[in-house]
């Protein structure tokens, strides 16, 4: 529990953690936020989605601090201002599309706060439009839209072929580009600063805090990057053994309250 003493911050995933699967914020989760107010530990969240992909959480969590979306490729105010944005450079974007097509995924590409899509009845894109509660925009070419890319997601749900074209893009784009798995069915390429151990550094020096005074949770690959950077992490009953054995703590699954109990359990009590 000392790990845990004098925490000032808080750093939270969305998907799979703040949200069960079902992408339902709980009571319980937002409780567990009120009582982090109540004893003056701030509430940051990161995730994969665009800015306005977590529009819906301010209210209901009370959030006050910037949100990292495309893992922290780009900085928004609460109200959606942004504040800072990264995005990857024209040449290594179109790179990223045509390896994703060469190597059997779907692409989508995020530019400000637009999502682009060529298919919209392609895997994945009627659940991702419920999930950040908009619609993409279809276009037959992704052309026109590579100059002021946020964030590129190969999207298949051949898991095996989605940690090979991790690894392959790895390689190929080397320190042009962020790559990371936010989900088993989803890679995400981002400018090599938006990254969500960038996320940990962007709050410190924000906040003129230091990494202890600094917890992260979260579920996915892209999480152990923040656990690394972070004084003390907490992992998701939800995740894989490997994002586990990163983290200092692991709670419950998301389905069964897991960010509101390592709340209360680490951070209130």
């Amino acid at each position: 529990m000392s790990d845990f003493a004098g925490v000032k911050l808080l750093i939270a995933d969305v998907d799979g953690t703040l949200l069960t699967l079902d992408k339902v914020l709980t009571e319980r989760a937002q409780s567990a936020a009120r009582g982090l107010r109540q004893k003056g530990i701030r509430l940051a969240v990161t995730s994969g989605r665009p800015p306005r992909g977590m529009a819906m959480l301010v209210a209901p969590l009370a959030l006050e601090e910037p949100l990292a979306g495309f893992n922290g490729g780009m900085f928004a105010r609460p109200d959606l201002s942004i504040l800072e944005s990264h995005a990857l450079d024209t040449g290594t974007a179109s790179q990223a599309a045509s390896r994703l097509k060469e190597l059997g995924l779907e692409a989508w590409v995020y530019s400000g706060n637009d999502w682009f899509v060529r298919d919209a009845a392609g895997s994945h894109v009627a659940r991702e439009a419920s999930t950040v509660q908009f619609e993409p925009r279809v276009v037959e070419s992704y052309d026109a839209v590579l100059g002021k890319v946020a964030k590129i997601v190969g999207v298949s749900d051949d898991y095996p072929r989605v940690r090979q074209a991790d690894a392959d893009l790895q390689r190929a784009l080397g320190r042009c580009a962020s790559v990371s798995r936010s989900q088993n069915y989803y890679l995400d390429i981002t400018h090599p600063l938006a990254n969500k151990a960038a996320v940990v550094d962007y709050h410190a020096a924000r906040l003129g805090l230091a990494a202890q005074a600094i917890c992260t949770i979260g579920d996915g690959p892209n999480d152990v990057l923040m656990f690394r950077k972070s004084g003390c992490s907490i992992a998701m009953g939800n995740a894989a053994d490997e994002v586990k054995a990163e983290a200092k703590v692991v709670t419950d699954s998301c389905d069964d309250d897991g960010f509101a109990k390592a709340v209360e359990r680490y951070l209130l009590s």
